[in-house]
């Protein structure tokens, strides 16, 4: 996944801060290398790239090479797919006559042959990039068959590839206009200004200078002048749609004083689950409009097995989902990895509901299992944090988390998020098929919406001065591996902590059914591998208790996540992180918290760059 920003408007305009600006808001999205290209007043493309983050582009542009003031410019922040991540392989991308330069995010999966042929051809080649590909190509068209339309010249390249793509490209011969195109390569959305319009990969890069967007779909491409915005389709007829109002606090995608993105947003999780909650359960009443035409449809009544199709922590919410489906609609339910679904000939049709859970909306296994359930005729609900995304042009019903941007590359806010939506879905279809009775629905919602004040409780006390989190963490921060455990819905909470710790401290983590420690993975338990085993409140405490007792025979260093009041798990402990009394399909929800504090307490201890983990992005747009 990488970062776009593109922008066209009135001349002697400051292009340059404009997209370092919107490319600092997309940094999450690649920090490998970045450039611009910006077209001056006197007519000239300038091209300045940096490997490593967007602070290495701004201080070269600063250092007496800024570009002075221009009408157009383009800027890309890279996660390197092809071609190791310095200088040269930094976009944008020019073509051999330097009148044309490109971003691009996505893979091109033919990018070879297509080298092969420009080389003949007399292009030549300085990155080691397949985006480079894109701009020689567009190159071709545009002084041969194209005779410098720019649009019809990307439009007529683009027959040519397969692959992904997001792509914004300009002309130092066309001042007024930029050009993108999209296909499977990750969103890209226009937004409408004053005189002025911009290209973006994701909306905060646009919150500063517009609200209103246009999402592109798949096989679009979008003409940009300082006046007009046009979008023709794949067939080259003119599409007209109604711009999208972002109703974001800028505020929220600002570190608002906090050191991180990723501490801002554990801290905002009250508040997010708050807005999950809002408008769907009031008085003991659970309402999901969302749904309302595909139950008055008839399709809810006949599905006789649910799928979840997910990647990474929303796989993990997924896994939670299931216990909690299943017990309340009698419903079987497979919870399966998106990237194993779309090779594994699943077995799908009209009964059975496929549920494609995905933060960003734009995760390529997830769309592209979804395109396969529907292929084979089953109904698709989407859960997704982003308005418009890729996702929701591919589902018969769309539930929003609500989460607002979540701008650290980990999942926090949009994982709590994510399980309670798939909870609601599951008490909504209980409703539906008559297991959730309405005496049992008030009691499951009244513990729901104390929820987001529990877990404010949990927050509170982590930040007070005597809290042991913080330093436990400091104490932690140098084994070289960990060992989560649980049992029922303990086991998932498990996996999410370990990838949590895996993910931003850099430290071997795992996370096992703790069951099955005796079948082998006990013998990684020594006096240097701790082990974080989850014994909050369930029917199977006594039998994590027992689990906790073999790794304590083994000298491993215990931790352990509790409810509150429970004294005896301390004699099994050797520190013992307390979290408030749930139902038990709940208590993941608050368990969460405290592994999420301790991974981020570890990585800040180890001075790693928590927001922006190294090799990872926030959403994979390619396979």
């Amino acid at each position: 996944m990488c970062g776009i920003i593109g922008y066209v408007g009135p001349e002697s305009i400051d292009v340059t801060s404009i997209l370092l600006d919107g490319l600092s808001k997309l940094e999450y999205r690649g920090y490998d290398s970045a450039g611009i290209a910006v077209l001056t007043a006197a007519g000239k493309l300038e091209l300045h790239r940096r490997a490593g983050k967007i602070a290495n582009l701004a201080a070269s542009v600063s250092n007496g090479s800024r570009p002075g003031a221009g009408t157009l410019g383009i800027g890309h922040t890279r996660w390197a797919t092809h071609g190791r991540p310095d200088d040269t392989n930094a976009h944008p991308h020019t073509d051999c006559s330097g009148t044309l330069s490109l971003v691009h995010n996505g893979i091109i999966e033919n990018y070879v042959d297509l080298r092969q042929e420009l080389i003949a051809n007399g292009h030549v080649f300085q990155s080691e990039t397949d985006t480079e590909v894109l701009a020689h190509l567009v190159e071709h068209t545009y002084f041969g068959e194209a005779q410098r339309d720019l649009p019809q010249a990307l439009q007529i390249a683009l027959k040519r590839v397969e692959g992904t793509y997001a792509i914004a490209v300009v002309s130092r011969e066309q001042p007024d206009l930029l050009v993108g195109a999209r296909h499977n390569g990750g969103p890209l959305i226009v937004g409408l200004g004053e005189r002025e319009n911009f290209l973006a990969s994701d909306i905060p890069a646009l919150l500063k200078h517009t609200r209103n967007i246009i999402v592109l779909e798949e096989g679009e491409i979008v003409e940009l002048r300082p006046h007009s915005v046009v979008i023709t389709d794949s067939a080259g007829s003119k599409v007209l749609r109604k711009p999208l109002a972002i109703d974001w606090d800028i505020e929220a995608a600002e570190k608002g004083g906090y050191s991180h993105f990723a501490i801002k947003e554990i801290n905002e999780q009250p508040e997010a689950l708050r807005r999950a909650l809002l408008g769907r359960v009031h008085q003991g009443e659970l309402r999901l409009p969302e749904l309302d035409a595909l139950r008055a449809s008839g399709t809810l009544d006949n599905i006789l097995r649910i799928v979840i199709v997910a990647c990474g922590s929303s796989y993990h919410a997924s896994l939670l989902a299931k216990y909690a489906i299943e017990k309340w609609t009698r419903i079987p339910v497979e919870a399966i990895t998106a990237s194993e679904f779309r090779y594994c000939e699943p077995i799908m049709g009209p009964d059975t509901l496929c549920v494609a859970v995905t933060q960003s909306g734009e995760t390529l296994d997830t769309i592209v299992g979804v395109r396969q359930a529907r292929e084979h005729g089953s109904p698709v609900i989407a859960i997704t944090n982003v308005v418009a995304s890729g996702i929701t042009r591919l589902s018969d019903a769309v539930l929003y988390l609500h989460a607002g941007p979540e701008i650290c590359v980990v999942s926090t806010k949009t994982f709590v998020n994510s399980v309670s939506v798939l909870y609601l879905l599951g008490l909504y279809l209980g409703q539906q098929n008559g297991q959730v009775q309405p005496e049992q629905m008030r009691k499951l919602l009244d513990e729901f919406e104390r929820l987001p004040g529990q877990i404010q409780d949990i927050l509170d006390k982590a930040n007070a001065p005597d809290d042991i989190i913080a330093p436990l963490a400091q104490r932690m921060a140098q084994v070289r591996s960990m060992v989560f455990i649980g049992r029922g819905v303990g086991y998932p909470t498990a996996l999410e902590g370990a990838l949590k710790l895996k993910e931003i401290s850099y430290i071997h983590a795992e996370g096992f059914p703790a069951g099955e420690l005796k079948h082998g993975s006990i013998a990684l338990l020594d006096p240097e591998t701790p082990l974080i085993g989850i014994a909050t409140a369930s029917h199977v405490y006594d039998k994590i208790v027992s689990n906790i007792q073999e790794v304590r025979a083994r000298d491993a260093h215990v931790i352990v996540v509790a409810t509150e009041g429970d004294e005896k798990i301390k004699q099994h402990a050797h520190d013992v992180l307390y979290v408030p009394s749930a139902l038990e399909a709940f208590s993941p929800l608050l368990a969460t918290i405290p592994l999420q504090l301790f991974a981020y307490y570890v990585a800040v201890a180890r001075g790693c760059n928590v927001d922006q983990p190294r090799n990872l992005a926030k959403s994979v747009t390619v396979e």
